[in-house]
């Protein structure tokens, strides 16, 4: 990777992700574009292009003008978000997979489009998922997964296309707040606990869900794109995940630290049914062999960070 461009860079991945891209390659080789032009302020220390993903000629171009060789394709409606609006999350979701595919066999670059556990559907197995199971997501969004899977392994295996994804479980973050899917409480619990010292969460108590920590998740992005390809017997798509828990054991992982945190349940249906058609634990055994995924963090230190950042931010009035 020399010249990257990120797309949907806006999102909670992207906004850590081109920092985290920039350190590594060099400030001015790494382009940030959004449809959002209230994210700019986040990447003033580089390049940033308001993008439609969707607007053909101009992703084109802006592949040419910065002579990109390498697309992260960040731009979804997450799961709770697309079930309110299939059709809009069908068009976007693909439209700009699509666009990043076609592009890129244009203009030879390779592409990175995260998938998802929402790939997976309830007939599934849910523990230890393995990495090639059956998938019959019963969500826009792992429609939209699944898809853009076999998709990208088309272009690959039709257009040399250098095409390489992982499936991402949810992902944590202390710096942007996530956007509407299934695994956000792991988030809000934690600002839940610094703010109000309270926490409803929307899930029950027993649903396990694959999760990492965003240092981890950049990680795997970065080693997965570099890895040596004559070792990728898979390509789209990666199973990896770090911990899997379910929302009475974070509690208490705060809790430990918080004494008087309390949590109440309230649930929410649509996320509920959501999260019991996906895995338990995925098991991600074919990253760790074929490119030498191996994660740092776990529950009991992300939580430590998690605490002592947001924390942070609290004191310094920083969170509305």
């Amino acid at each position: 990777m020399k010249n990257i461009l990120v797309v949907g860079a806006g999102g909670q991945i992207g906004s850590e992700l081109v920092p985290h891209l920039q350190k590594i390659y060099g400030t001015n080789n790494v382009v940030a574009a959004d449809i959002n032009t209230s994210c700019a302020h986040h990447f003033q220390n580089g390049p940033f292009e308001v993008l439609d993903a969707l607007d053909t000629q101009k992703f084109a171009e802006l592949v040419r003008k910065y002579r990109v060789d390498t697309i992260f394709n960040l731009v979804a409606l997450l799961s709770a978000t697309g079930e309110k609006n299939p059709q809009l999350a069908w068009k976007i979701n693909m439209g700009a997979l699509m666009n990043s595919l076609e592009i890129a066999r244009e203009n030879h670059c390779a592409v990175f489009t995260p998938s998802s556990i929402g790939a997976f559907g309830p007939t599934s197995p849910k523990d230890n998922t393995p990495q090639d199971t059956v998938m019959r997501p019963t969500t826009v969004y792992g429609i939209c997964k699944v898809t853009g899977e076999m998709l990208s392994d088309y272009y690959f295996l039709k257009y040399g296309v250098d095409t390489r994804s992982v499936r991402f479980p949810g992902i944590i973050s202390n710096v942007t707040l996530p956007g509407g899917g299934t695994t956000d409480y792991a988030v809000e619990i934690y600002y839940g606990a610094i703010q109000q010292k309270h926490y409803i969460c929307p899930l029950p108590q027993g649903t396990y869900l694959d999760m990492m920590y965003m240092p981890d998740a950049l990680d795997a992005c970065v080693q997965l794109m570099e890895a040596d390809p004559s070792k990728l017997k898979h390509r789209n798509s990666f199973n990896v995940t770090a911990m899997s828990f379910e929302p009475s054991q974070i509690y208490a992982a705060i809790k430990k630290r918080i004494p008087d945190f309390a949590m109440e349940y309230n649930i929410d249906p649509v996320k509920k049914a959501i999260a019991d058609s996906w895995p338990n634990y995925m098991d991600d055994s074919c990253a760790r062999e074929e490119w030498g995924w191996n994660p740092k963090w776990n529950l009991e230190t992300m939580t430590d960070d998690m605490l002592k950042v947001i924390g942070e931010k609290y004191k310094a009035g920083l969170l509305k």
